[in-house]
């Protein structure tokens, strides 16, 4: 990793949040900076202050990949929604070019201890609750995944500060020396196999969150998945477990109706679980794993009972929007994957009104798909994957449901569907790409239509 920064040229390729913060922070240090991206620059010129980028001293390379100056430059910085296997990448590094993450940059020159938490589902709400945590003992940066560029906080911190960082598998892909103090792997299914290929791929890129641990640090891991479980082999560092259905002669575990602590001398109830504000067994794998979190981090459990009693969740997550004509709405628009949307299924207690369907990214949705009987009165489709769903519906017997074009459409069927009783629920299953700029943009405009 090159952190000689004022004497070597970078290249950051990609003009969202974290490729921006990257190449203002490299500017900063007084490095050679050229910022890429393959939109054009008619396109780059109304989305971002260009003029701007240069008078910091950072050069602009749009509408192509940097295929003929790559071997021009000391260092690559990724964006996350770069693939590792385009061709001027394949070139950095066989002309020994590094080739990093924007977090790879960022924990360069962290001067703190870095919490960091992955998995398939539940990051942003672990990692959430793991920063109201840590930010009632140390300045805290909530960062990564979650949407605030880590580049962008770093500068922000001293040695008494603390990282919390969600790190996806796009991110961990491009990291070499990144070593969180605390790091947690949540659960792992299918996801992303689109750019990852096999699932032996994806669980390699998660297990390097842990790769670089030693025996003074910690690793918090999911008791009850399978993959997570085995990681405990793998990690050097001290393990952490939490479990929703194992009572655990050490660890974080679900007991009845209460979340129970036996770990380093601790032995006692942490809170009854009915007196949360999230819904669903999923949530309270979150909590576990959260407070584990804090916990290694010295954040003592009469603070972490405070800030539990008080947390409502995060946006986009099982988030209730409003009861309308007797029905009640939720936005669960992060949920991306099959996985995330069989537990927003789980966690309805009324008849569900559901949206489904997005960007494929090679899921299966057999096991969603299997829940719906009893569960799921109507299901209405959107997006590239709502034959493929319709397809898998009709295997299962569940003929319940219909298309839509237009997401107005989509929420005019649904009005229609929910009675007096019944819930709708947005948790497609799949990625919003093609359809919106993300989940996020999915997620306020359903609130919108519902609000209307």
């Amino acid at each position: 990793m090159i952190t000689d920064f004022a004497t070597n040229k970078y290249i950051v390729c990609g003009m969202a949040r974290s490729g921006i913060a990257a190449a203002e922070l490299l500017a900063s240090k007084g490095a050679d900076v050229t910022l890429q991206d393959m939109k054009p620059l008619s396109v780059l010129e109304q989305a971002h202050d260009l003029d701007g980028f240069r008078n910091d001293g950072i050069k602009i390379f749009a509408g192509a990949n940097p295929d003929d100056i790559i071997t021009d430059f000391d260092c690559v910085v990724l964006s996350p929604g770069v693939p590792f296997d385009l061709p001027f990448i394949v070139k950095a590094q066989e002309n020994n070019i590094p080739v990093i993450s924007e977090v790879e940059l960022a924990y360069a020159i962290t001067p703190c201890p870095v919490c960091a938490i992955t998995g398939t589902n539940g990051k942003t709400t672990t990692t959430t609750l793991t920063g109201l945590f840590l930010a009632e003992k140390y300045n805290t940066a909530v960062v990564g995944n979650i949407g605030t560029a880590y580049t962008g906080e770093v500068t922000k911190l001293d040695k008494n500060s603390y990282v919390c960082a969600e790190i996806s598998s796009f991110q961990l892909e491009g990291t070499v020396s990144f070593k969180p103090h605390i790091s947690a792997v949540l659960n792992i299914t299918p996801d992303h196999l689109n750019r990852h290929k096999t699932m032996e791929n994806y669980v390699a890129m998660k297990e390097k969150i842990f790769a670089n641990q030693t025996a003074d640090d910690y690793t918090i891991l999911n008791y009850n998945d399978d993959y997570c479980r085995k990681m405990s082999d793998k990690t050097k560092a001290k393990t952490f477990f939490f479990s929703s259905s194992d009572k655990l002669d050490e660890g974080i575990f679900l007991d009845g109706e209460y979340i129970h602590i036996k770990w380093n001398g601790i032995d006692e109830n942490l809170v009854n679980v009915n007196d949360l504000k999230i819904l669903g067994v999923h949530n309270y794998e979150n909590v576990m794993a959260a407070t584990a979190c804090a916990i290694c981090a010295d954040v003592d459990l009469n603070t972490i009972r405070r800030v539990l009693s008080a947390f409502k969740g995060v946006e986009h997550r099982i988030e209730y929007c409003g009861t309308y004509n007797g029905v009640d709405c939720y936005n669960d628009s992060k949920g991306t994957n099959p996985d995330a949307a069989i537990r927003a299924v789980l966690a309805m207690k009324k008849p569900i009104v559901l949206i489904g369907g997005g960007y494929d990214k090679n899921s299966e949705y057999d096991e969603w798909v299997k829940l719906f009987e009893g569960r799921v009165k109507d299901l209405v489709l959107i997006g590239v994957t709502a034959p493929k769903i319709a397809e898998c519906c009709d295997k299962y017997g569940f003929k319940n449901y219909e298309f839509a074009d237009t997401f107005e459409e989509c929420i005019d069927k649904c009005k229609k569907a929910a009675k007096d009783g019944d819930c709708i629920l947005l948790s497609p299953a799949c990625a919003s790409w093609g359809m919106f700029e993300d989940y996020e943009q999915r997620g306020r405009i359903f609130k919108e239509l519902v609000a209307k």
